[in-house]
């Protein structure tokens, strides 16, 4: 095997940089899709039949169809209509908006999970429903399910590694513009795996110590 991992060293700190845009990417793509899940979970469990049926229609499409294929629609259409839009943002609105549609699924069903008696008590109190929710409710709700969400913030960071194909300057992608200098395609993915890996890993420690510390203030 003709491998030579010397060869990358001179670019290891520029590989390295790519972490930081990985995690800015990943961390304002999780806040958008948290917000924007949480709306669509309300509309999901609400009275409301016009707004149940659009929530779930969004929910439907984000979550039926590849996300590349939303990446590429969001960067490169719009241009053909006049707009212009950079690589980092298209990649923030694709994954935030792919994102929203699995959060929305996870938050509902933790609302959902609430004992039914919080809600009854808090009608019985006079209590208006968006204070009941934000209040009382979505906190409860919160707390279940910060592991499932914890999960979807270390899925999102593997899955990132997709914005390479629009060039944002990620950790893919600069393993890539190694290779294109280089012609060590192997040597470079590699390095750039593992640094995926212990990313993945240490996110996976964080989420279990915080699942642990919810279950001790049960």
């Amino acid at each position: 095997m003709n491998l030579d991992f010397s060869q990358i060293v001179p670019f290891i700190p520029f590989m390295l940089q790519g972490i930081g845009v990985t995690l800015q990417f990943v961390s304002v793509s999780i806040l958008l899709g948290l917000a924007l899940g949480t709306v669509l979970a309300t509309f999901k469990i609400g009275k409301n039949r016009i707004l149940r049926f659009l929530a779930d229609a969004y929910t439907s499409v984000f979550r039926g169809t590849p996300l590349i294929v939303q990446l590429m629609i969001i960067y490169f259409a719009p241009p053909q209509f006049g707009i212009d839009i950079n690589a980092y943002t298209a990649g923030v609105l694709a994954f935030s908006l792919n994102s929203a549609a699995y959060v929305s699924e996870i938050i509902r069903a933790g609302i959902q999970a609430v004992d039914k008696g919080q809600r009854e008590a808090a009608e019985a109190l006079g209590i208006p429903a968006r204070p009941m929710m934000l209040k009382i409710i979505l906190p409860q709700a919160l707390k279940n399910i910060l592991p499932a969400l914890f999960n979807e913030f270390i899925n999102l960071t593997k899955e990132s590694a997709i914005v390479s194909v629009i060039g944002v300057m990620d950790l893919m992608r600069r393993a890539q513009v190694v290779n294109a200098q280089i012609f060590r395609s192997f040597e470079a993915l590699l390095f750039v795996a593992l640094i995926y890996y212990v990313l993945v890993m240490i996110l996976t420690i964080i989420g279990r110590m915080l699942e642990r510390r919810l279950k001790r203030s049960d």
